[in-house]
């Protein structure tokens, strides 16, 4: 799984280049996450794990405390969360997660950034089968074998922990996310750079040079717009 690390660790870096369109997404996902249920982390499990992965990202106090004060002051601004699935160059496979008061709008959008780079939009399950769902943390100061006994004792059957530059990342299934965090908070792990919801290609293709250029591109245009909240492909970059 290590390609698929360097995946998300080189995501990661370029949203790092991009902090007002970040932290814009995460208030959303914030203030969504928070009108589902209550707006405490405590007893809203959606929340917490928001405000955990927002932390990795080092969104400001204030954005977070504006996105939770919307929910409770009992905003009606409704989103949907939607997911689009498409190709880009050479077959490439990408899926594409939403928050949108506007579907019309937000379906338009997508089309047109697959469109108009190469791809084209597919139906619902024609991309989404070929990747996982999963949960993924990464951290320092830890051995792979070390973790690997703290996950044993806390009885949890992850799916992968292994060491790649000076990291170590787990690989675990989504609904275990909080169990393996609060785990490693009580061996007192408590800063990750990475702790993400994601979907993993099962499977990553090599593009040619001709063909990178122009799904980066893709890419780009489909995180560039507004209502897109993650983008995942099987691209091996």
């Amino acid at each position: 799984m290590g390609r698929k690390w360097n995946n998300i660790k080189e995501k990661k870096a370029s949203k790092d280049k991009n902090t007002s369109r970040v932290y814009a997404k995460f208030g959303r996902e914030i203030y969504v996450a928070a009108k589902q249920g209550e707006p405490d982390p405590e007893s809203n499990q959606a929340l917490k794990v928001v405000l955990e992965r927002a932390k990795t990202y080092s969104v400001p106090r204030a954005i977070v405390d504006r996105a939770i004060e919307k929910a409770k002051g009992g905003a009606e601004e409704n989103f949907d969360v939607l997911r689009y699935e498409g190709f880009g160059p050479s077959g490439s496979m990408v899926i594409v997660e939403t928050l949108t008061n506007n579907v019309n709008r937000t379906a338009s959008d997508v089309r047109a950034a697959f469109g108009k780079n190469g791809g084209n939009m597919g139906v619902s399950g024609s991309v989404a089968y070929m990747f996982d769902a999963t949960a993924i943390f990464a951290f320092e100061g830890k051995t792979a074998d070390d973790i690997l006994e703290l996950m044993m004792e806390a009885d949890l059957d992850v799916r992968d922990i292994l060491e790649e530059e000076e990291s170590v990342i787990i690989y675990a299934e989504p609904e275990q996310f909080h169990a393996v965090q609060e785990t490693l908070k009580e061996a007192g792990i408590t800063d990750f750079s990475v702790a993400e919801l994601v979907m993993l290609a099962q499977n990553e293709v090599t593009l040619s040079e001709e063909d990178v250029q122009q799904f980066e591109k893709m890419i780009d245009a489909l995180e560039d717009l507004e209502d897109v909240q993650q983008v995942y492909h099987n691209v091996e970059l």
